[in-house]
């Protein structure tokens, strides 16, 4: 009989005495590592990291530390944008067989910005299950700590490089009414960050840095001062970013005349009619619009 080894590793004193004979079921875990502090890996993560048949990570190099550091000797096989259609034929064999095979990326969740979506679609088609081991997420991170209030937020992942591409993407989060979240790379970050401005308007934006790491920052400022920010010290352009930018005001709809509204009816309707339809127009009173069209024609 299977054994449920989350319910085992909570009761635990440390991920590795939990549950050695624990046996995973078939399937493809999508693992969550830390994007920076060791420390925020979970113990169900580590557990399927320690029980897993393989780990399919896309970097092995980077993986292998990581399970050094934890003590866990599993094998690793590398899926990169490279390989990943290939390796995610191997991936279903294995599952097929009976296999259950970890997926990582070098940090954080995999197939969000990062490698792993093909892997997950393929194994999905194949009518595998697919476990979710939830964890370290720059992006939700970045959100919470954001401070912002919003009632909906896009994430846009890293926008197109330049061109007309790019130009449509900013154009498309412009138009709509969200919070927008997104990740970008030091060496274009000064440029997105115009780009942002010029497009959004006058928004806040949110540049968190380094998130869990060392040099962790997390600054709130108005897009219009976000690239003079950054370029203001070199630091401030290293390491990895996510932006969170509020999203767009909504206007206030136009109060309505009811009093030019009520005259254009009363020219084309009886008054009894064009009174109701006013007031279905407008909300206004039906005594005060009623009043009113009684003084209008006498």
């Amino acid at each position: 009989m299977k054994r449920d080894i989350s319910r085992e590793a909570a009761g635990s004193g440390t991920a590795r005495e939990a549950s050695r004979d624990a046996v995973l079921e078939p399937g493809l875990y999508v693992v969550a590592t830390p994007i920076g502090n060791l420390g925020d890996i979970t113990r169900r993560a580590l557990e399927v990291l320690g029980h897993a048949a393989f780990v399919a990570a896309e970097d092995t190099r980077v993986t292998r530390g990581l399970l050094h550091h934890y003590g866990i000797g599993a094998k690793l096989v590398a899926v990169h944008e490279h390989n990943e259609l290939r390796v995610a034929g191997s991936i279903v064999e294995a599952i097929a067989a009976g296999d259950a095979v970890a997926l990582v990326s070098d940090a954080g969740t995999p197939a969000v910005s990062d490698p792993g979506a093909v892997v997950v679609q393929r194994v999905r088609e194949a009518g595998q299950r697919v476990i979710p081991v939830p964890g370290a997420s720059a992006l939700t991170a970045a959100i919470s700590a954001s401070g912002l209030t919003f009632e909906g937020i896009v994430f846009a992942g890293f926008l197109p490089v330049k061109g007309s591409a790019r130009r449509k993407r900013l154009e498309a989060l412009a138009a709509g009414p969200w919070a927008v979240a997104l990740f970008e790379s030091p060496h274009r970050i000064a440029g997105t960050l115009a780009d942002l401005h010029a497009a959004l308007g006058e928004r806040d934006v949110v540049i968190a840095r380094e998130i869990t790491k060392k040099f962790e920052t997390i600054e709130r400022m108005p897009l219009a001062a976000a690239r003079a920010w950054i370029e203001a010290d070199p630091d401030r352009e290293r390491g990895e970013f996510v932006l969170v930018i509020e999203g767009r005001a909504v206007e206030a709809a136009p109060a309505i005349d009811w009093h030019a509204v009520l005259d254009a009816l009363l020219e084309e309707l009886p008054l009894k009619q064009a009174v109701a339809l006013a007031v279905r127009i407008t909300g206004a009173p039906r005594n005060e619009l009623y009043a009113a069209a009684l003084e209008r024609k006498r």
